[in-house]
């Protein structure tokens, strides 16, 4: 089962992640969000549409806009909606 940690600490598992150019996109609910605070930054995809991001924080560091989702995805992406990805240091094992 994929799962995401950073730090020690287990940000997100799920066997019902979507995976999309070679990331795993974690479902909204299997996601634990007491370590996620939204961010401003925004990037666009071609195919995808507008990413939001998060910064994450565990036992008082912070590793800013670690994980990205896409609120309101082009329609090729529609299954990925409000999915959760992660890079910059959170190790994803599949």
């Amino acid at each position: 089962m994929p799962k995401a940690t950073w730090n020690g600490v287990t940000l997100a598992e799920s066997d019902n992640c979507v995976v999309v150019e070679g990331n795993q996109y974690f479902p909204p609910d299997s996601v634990n969000k007491e370590y996620f605070k939204a961010s401003d930054t925004h990037t666009t995809c071609p195919w995808k549409g507008l990413a939001s991001y998060y910064t994450v924080e565990v036992n008082g560091e912070a590793n800013k806009d670690a994980a990205w989702y896409y609120p309101e995805p082009k329609d090729a992406a529609k299954q990925i909606k409000d999915h959760v990805a992660f890079w910059r240091g959170v190790s994803v094992e599949v």
